[in-house]
């Protein structure tokens, strides 16, 4: 059975229905060429993508991070997933000013894309920043992360490749890590510890760059796709936030 929710997912094409754009903004016509339709990626395979290795970001937000990333490294194919279709609009121009050829957005469900539309071991890389952590427990069953979830990401990532999480939600960073603690195709770069509390050497997302003015502390995850026959280690409670 799938798991994905298409409740409030709008198919139509991202292009259609589209108000005028401000003055200096790039028109949709030109905008939406960085978008792939999701049916179309089912059909047409990877090559609706252009060239990979491939990276996907589920939720990109504000973008930061994906446009920094694929300035910095043209050699790979960055695939934003979003499920809100304005975010995408407005991410496409982005795009499109920045000039990077080397950028592709999907608008659809990530469990839809990970279930039905992306080929098995095609992701290098897979990042998720901070998503909704649905704090009240009867939404918990919302949460992107789940054990399916983590079925689907294992299906979809290359032996060796990189799953990069993180959360500024402490109840979710436990979620987080019981998910993947019980999952033996994804080993944990930062065992014998549960997650580090130590930003990585990227980019920050904008959310992030808030929080942390904010004073909060935010969890990063980091896991590697096991081989077939890897053993599964065990890790242990997170170190303390200094």
């Amino acid at each position: 059975m799938s798991t994905y929710d298409n409740s409030s997912w709008d198919r139509s094409p991202a292009d259609a229905a589209s108000s005028r754009p401000a003055e200096g903004e790039l028109s949709p016509a030109n905008a939406i060429r960085v978008a792939v339709e999701v049916e179309a990626l089912r059909s047409g395979g990877l090559a609706s993508l252009g060239a990979g290795p491939y990276v996907l970001e589920i939720g990109f937000g504000r973008g930061e991070l994906l446009l920094a990333a694929a300035a910095e490294d043209p050699q790979r194919t960055f695939v934003g997933l979003e499920i809100s279709r304005k975010r995408v609009r407005k991410m496409a121009r982005r795009v499109e000013r920045a000039e990077l050829s080397n950028v592709r957005l999907l608008h659809a469900p990530a469990q839809y894309v990970l279930e039905r539309a992306l080929p098995a071991k095609c992701l290098e890389e897979c990042w998720i920043h901070c998503p909704d952590p649905w704090p009240k427990r009867r939404h918990h069953g919302r949460r992107l992360i789940q054990a399916r979830t983590a079925e689907l990401l294992a299906r979809v990532l290359e032996p060796g490749g990189r799953l990069y999480l993180s959360t500024d939600d402490p109840a979710y960073a436990e979620w987080i890590d019981g998910v993947f603690s019980r999952q033996p195709a994804f080993a944990n770069l930062f065992a014998p510890h549960r997650w580090s509390w130590e930003a990585p050497a990227r980019p920050r997302t904008g959310y992030e760059e808030d929080w942390i003015a904010d004073g909060r502390a935010i969890a990063y995850f980091a896991y590697a796709r096991r081989d077939a026959g890897e053993p599964h280690v065990a890790s242990q409670p997170a170190r303390e936030h200094p």
